[in-house]
């Protein structure tokens, strides 16, 4: 489970999206598709994997889609969806495990993609981030995490869109400038 960076921010995000009415059940997976596929990713290593897995939640969205009276609960009806499925599977996996004389390696992959320095890499960007002052911090999570446009993360929190591109520009530019985000070359 992930904490949330600006509670006010994520408040104001949810609140934002609680207001949506969708006619359709096509109109609400469109709508809202890349925000349920990262929770997905977030529950599964492989990216394949979190879209099997969020097919299978939107099947039983889309199967009880009458029956579900109020639709600003529709993204804690799937996100539910998601993890009781992801436990199933977890449940039912088969383990095989055969006893051998060498412990099976993988080749080394050439330019690192290491999966435990993207995991670094991921929390240095989340200490970086909670550096920044909180107003900052605020838009660059609207903007880049909960994927609201500039003029949806002004509206969430009642600013101009010139305010919401400043201050996202200068967040960016201290992220870049924060020494533990420099990736040194191989």
């Amino acid at each position: 489970m992930t904490t949330p960076v600006c509670t006010s921010a994520s408040e104001a995000a949810a609140a934002a999206t609680l207001t949506l009415s969708y006619p359709s059940f096509a109109s609400y997976v469109r709508a809202r598709q890349p925000v349920l596929l990262r929770t997905a990713r977030s529950l599964t290593a492989n990216p394949s994997d979190a879209e099997d897995l969020l097919q299978t939640a939107l099947t039983k969205t889309y199967a009880a889609w009458e029956r579900i009276e109020d639709h600003r609960a529709l993204d804690g009806y799937v996100r539910r969806a998601l993890l009781n499925t992801r436990t199933s599977q977890w449940r039912k996996r088969k383990v095989d495990e055969f006893a051998c004389d060498e412990l099976p390696e993988p080749e080394p992959v050439p330019g690192g993609d290491d999966p435990a320095e993207r995991q670094a890499l991921r929390d240095a960007m989340w200490r970086a981030v909670m550096r920044l002052p909180a107003r900052q911090r605020a838009m660059v999570v609207l903007r880049y995490y909960e994927d609201l446009s500039e003029a949806q993360t002004a509206a969430v929190l009642g600013v101009s869109v010139g305010t919401v591109k400043s201050a996202v520009s200068r967040a960016l530019g201290k992220l870049r400038e924060d020494p533990e985000l420099i990736v040194s070359g191989p």
